[in-house]
């Protein structure tokens, strides 16, 4: 059969090749064919041809029926960790933040943790483009309580930190409707841990919706919050929207930086 006779493979079978490799990648031990197939919520059928087209290119080896990776895998492994040493992690937040502020068209920014007086720093930031927009300096500070990124980094600290941030915490309202109850701040952290995604409205300021999910890196560490502020009377019928499109986005930055959430 000669190339132009082969048909190209589906888009579906070739994510579902790279779904097989992360699948192997985040597992401490080699999978079973069963064992991909529930973690990939695919049948075991379609799993099984690419699974053979993958050891014939030793990406994957069979053997005591379960899988592992093979020799193919880490040889691209070590290209693509060649490749992305030439870009800088700045480099990757900052495209994804583009990408947002195209699909949201509000303002984007990126905040990480002072763990020493445990508020955020804006460490960039991409504008919206429209005459009305939330405007924030790099390096500006805000307190975590009444932020959507704030309250993103700390629903990924350990409870012992969060507990002991908020015992300490003497909140200031810096709006009307500021939220300075710990009980129901630390409500809302739940909140966040259970959706993945942190929203606050007028909070911070007056007339600022705050949408935010944090930013992993290759090691699973918390590399900062992705956050998207608008004015609150245009964002009022699209929260929803928001929280998804910004979930999608970090996810996607996070990916780029590496991270494969553990199977």
């Amino acid at each position: 059969m000669t190339g132009e006779d082969r048909r190209a493979p589906s888009p579906q079978s070739v994510a579902r090749v790279v779904r097989i490799l992360e699948a192997l990648c985040a597992s401490a031990e080699p999978l079973s064919l069963a064992d991909l197939s529930r973690i990939l919520d695919t049948p075991k059928s379609s799993l099984a041809a690419l699974l053979r087209g993958l050891a014939e290119e030793q990406f994957v080896v069979a053997a005591d029926g379960v899988w592992r990776l093979g020799a193919g895998a880490f040889g691209l492994g070590s290209a693509l960790t060649e490749a992305r040493r030439r870009f800088q992690s700045s480099d990757l937040i900052r495209e994804g933040m583009r990408r947002l502020v195209e699909v949201v068209g509000e303002t984007v920014l990126f905040a990480v943790l002072d763990e020493h007086d445990m508020r955020l720093t804006y460490v960039d930031v991409v504008e919206s483009r429209n005459a009305v927009r939330f405007a924030v300096s790099v390096g500006d500070r805000r307190p975590l309580y009444a932020t959507a990124g704030g309250r993103a980094l700390l629903a990924a600290r350990p409870d012992a930190v969060v507990e002991a941030y908020l015992a300490r915490l003497e909140p200031e309202r810096l709006a009307p409707s500021t939220q300075t109850d710990r009980e129901d701040l630390a409500r809302a952290i739940a909140e966040i841990r259970r959706t993945g995604v942190a929203q606050t409205v007028d909070q911070a300021s007056e007339g600022v919706t705050g949408t935010a999910a944090v930013v992993r890196d290759a090691a699973g560490m918390v590399a900062g919050a992705l956050v998207v502020a608008a004015p609150s009377a245009r964002s009022a019928d699209k929260r929803e929207d928001l929280a998804r499109q910004v979930a999608n986005a970090a996810t996607a930055i996070s990916r780029s930086l590496g991270y494969l959430p553990r199977a």
